[in-house]
């Protein structure tokens, strides 16, 4: 981007980011914008424990296949790719094959990105990114008979999905590649609710419902749940989809911006440049 600092639409602002998966990419579309960048990854994902028992749910995918998969997360495909390379042989292939002949519905963009890095794209795309949005989306097909699998996001069961899946007549299974750990030493975190507290920030970005969550955790310990919230509202508070959106207000935190239809880092970043950029300053959309 060429552009003097001087030019730059968000020169001065200091963005607190608790990402983990894409910390790097969305600092740097930051920077690049002229932030100053506070990084705190809250959360840790890891894979099952229960490796051998992912193993086996793929290799059942491969040999007596579903109809239907339901994607929920870009990082539960990547985690389940990876346990068919690791377990070697041509599991890995087998699988991506069979993914090519199931009908594949997607949550979100993410699980569209994860497909399309494979050589594939979703069958069909939930109304919107939510479970709700994914039973909208499947509320008059016939599922009568029909083997449904989910991938589930993170450890969470997902009862209101599977619930409506079997009410629905079809044969429901999940599998859930990864879990979240919170394991992130807690002074990382705690630091970041200081700045919150100290006004050191202008704006908090979270891209994830799970990231809201371990910041109450360590904020009502550290200085209790309504310094935090009260904190929260003298910044802005930018979330990149409705999901997120909802963990916060759920939590009586005001969603000052999100993208309004493309829930994605870059639109993110759109936003956080209209809101905070500097008048007469255009930020760039290239990176």
């Amino acid at each position: 981007m060429n552009a003097t600092t001087e030019t730059l639409p968000l020169v001065g602002r200091y963005i607190a980011l608790p990402e983990s998966r894409e910390l790097d990419l969305f600092a740097d579309m930051l920077v690049k914008r002229g932030a100053r960048v506070l990084r705190c990854p809250l959360v840790s994902i890891h894979d099952a424990p229960d490796q051998q028992g992912i193993t086996r749910w793929i290799e059942t995918f491969v040999s007596d296949p579903c109809d239907d998969l339901i994607l929920l997360t870009g990082e539960g495909l990547r985690r389940l790719l990876g346990t068919a390379e690791r377990a070697g042989g041509s599991l890995r292939d087998d699988f991506i094959a069979q993914l090519g002949r199931v009908r594949k519905l997607t949550r979100g963009p993410k699980p569209g990105t994860a497909l399309r890095t494979i050589g594939l794209k979703t069958d069909l795309i939930a109304l919107e990114p939510t479970t709700e949005g994914v039973i909208r989306t499947l509320k008059d097909d016939d599922l009568q008979g029909r083997r449904v699998a989910v991938q589930l996001y993170g450890t969470e069961p997902n009862v209101l999905l599977m619930d409506f899946l079997r009410e629905a007549g079809a044969v429901a299974s999940s599998v859930a590649p990864y879990i979240y750990a919170d394991d992130v030493e807690d002074v990382r975190v705690e630091e970041l609710v200081t700045a919150i507290l100290d006004g050191q920030l202008d704006a908090v970005a979270f891209t994830s419902a799970t990231q809201v969550r371990r910041l109450f955790q360590i904020g009502r310990r550290q200085c209790g749940e309504q310094s935090l919230i009260d904190g929260l509202r003298r910044l802005k508070v930018a979330a990149v989809g409705p999901v997120v959106a909802d963990e916060l207000r759920g939590r009586k935190v005001q969603v000052d911006l999100m993208p309004e239809s493309s829930f994605f880092m870059k639109p993110l970043v759109r936003e956080l440049v209209k809101a905070l950029g500097a008048p007469g300053v255009e930020g760039s959309d290239t990176d």
